[in-house]
């Protein structure tokens, strides 16, 4: 994993921190962000092409949220059939890909360490916006509760410039 700190400085007459000053400061976990890059995903999911919708994470807190992106492009096979002439990709794969996003955040939750998470249920799932191949899929997961290091329910919502496209709740059970 990936971690990009960021330094904000008001006074103009102190010097840049090097790079090196900057890993060796302690900073706050509101300046400290996490980034996945897409190997790294592919060694904590076991999804892959083309079933793998996570391109990176751009913000991840542990145990709490991850923010994911999606970048749709039209090579995908799905819009072979969905719908020639009028390429939108399909509502379960815009929750697939959230589901996705959120199995970050529960294989890095260190009291659920181990075995396989899988989709549980999913609630209150509503569609706002179309999507369609050009379209960057910005995808939020915020884990609400786990029960019994077992099972666990996020609020998850997915956007594309800024305008919802999805949203609702998805539920994960651990298999060993």
């Amino acid at each position: 994993m990936s971690t990009v700190t960021e330094v904000n400085s008001t006074d103009s007459s102190t010097p840049a921190a090097t790079q090196e000053q900057l890993d060796n400061s302690t900073t706050t976990p509101s300046e400290t962000k996490t980034i996945f890059t897409i190997e790294e995903i592919q060694k904590l999911l076991p999804h892959r092409y083309p079933f793998a919708l996570v391109d990176r994470i751009i913000d991840y807190v542990p145990g709490k949220r991850a923010v994911g992106i999606k970048n749709v492009t039209i090579n995908e096979p799905h819009f072979q059939g969905h719908f020639p002439g009028r390429p939108i990709m399909p509502g379960v794969l815009i929750v697939e890909a959230m589901a996705q996003v959120g199995g970050v955040v529960m294989t890095q939750a260190a009291e659920l360490e181990g075995g396989l998470f899988l989709f549980a249920g999913i609630d209150k799932v509503r569609f706002r916006r179309q999507v369609v191949p050009g379209d960057q899929l910005v995808m939020t997961v915020e884990l609400l509760w786990v029960k019994q290091r077992r099972f666990g329910k996020m609020q998850a919502r997915a956007e594309v410039d800024g305008q919802l496209a999805a949203e609702g709740e998805l539920m994960f059970s651990l298999v060993n």
